[in-house]
């Protein structure tokens, strides 16, 4: 992974408290994981997040994975830190910890 692509990355993941690079968009998911992990990241009252389209751009597609060392697509970035894939996260959810973990962003540090 070239510098330029990695340095893009690491804006992309620190542009918002919640990123998720999936195929396709929040609103026309275009794979079934991606479909999930934008419902889970709804029902936990997350409807607003950046989410960026692997399939429109070969070099973050791949570099994604890289950069992450996950090979699978959706990637969620929670406060510029890797959570996981859809399974990953319906388990947190089912947990009750992708919600803490959420939750916490809108707490200011102690």
């Amino acid at each position: 992974m070239s510098a330029d692509v990695q340095a893009k990355i690491q804006e992309l993941v620190s542009s918002a408290p919640v990123v998720l690079f999936m195929k396709g968009n929040r609103l026309f998911p275009r794979c079934g994981f991606s479909a999930t992990a934008v419902e889970i990241l709804k029902r936990c009252g997350v409807t607003d997040m950046p989410t960026i389209d692997v399939l429109h751009d070969q070099d973050i597609r791949q570099g994604i994975k890289q950069f992450s060392n996950w090979p699978t697509i959706p990637q969620l970035y929670v406060g510029g830190k890797l959570v996981g894939g859809s399974d990953i996260m319906r388990e947190m959810y089912e947990s009750g910890e992708l919600q803490s973990l959420l939750d916490g962003l809108a707490k200011p540090a102690d």
